[in-house]
């Protein structure tokens, strides 16, 4: 179910990226991290970068290890994964979902909220800084 609500930079939701995109783009849902805040006239999209437990072939400044403050729900377990800053997208709400977690007691869906904060959100502005020319060396 699409989010309907701008989310805050930061947050780390799931993005559908099966529709739209082909090979080599993202292809499949994934989780991504949040990094543009709501913007006046710019309702419905945000940008994001996807989040990967595959880290890259060799050492690139456009991606980086983030350690999430706490482990997913299945699928997406991991702890630590490489932000794909290469891969920036803006996407419309329709393609993002809330972490889903075990439904509570009364059958209701639970959703947690994820949010990277601090210096490694600091870490992923830099490889976007990177990746789009916008870092001098």
């Amino acid at each position: 179910m699409a989010i309907q609500f701008p989310p805050a930079p930061g947050d780390i939701l799931i993005c559908d990226f099966s529709s739209g995109f082909r090979p080599p783009e993202m292809v499949k849902r994934r989780p991504v991290l949040v990094l543009s805040p709501r913007l006046r006239h710019r309702d419905g999209l945000c940008t994001v970068v996807p989040l990967s437990t595959t880290a890259p072939r060799r050492a690139v400044p456009y991606q980086c290890l983030v350690t999430l403050p706490f482990a997913p729900p299945p699928p997406f377990r991991a702890i630590e994964v490489w932000a794909k800053a290469d891969m920036l997208a803006t996407v419309a709400f329709a393609r993002l979902d809330l972490m889903r977690s075990a439904r509570r007691t009364d059958g209701k869906r639970a959703y947690l909220k994820i949010r990277l904060g601090g210096p490694d959100f600091t870490r992923v502005q830099d490889c976007v800084r990177t990746a789009l020319g916008l870092r001098s060396t």
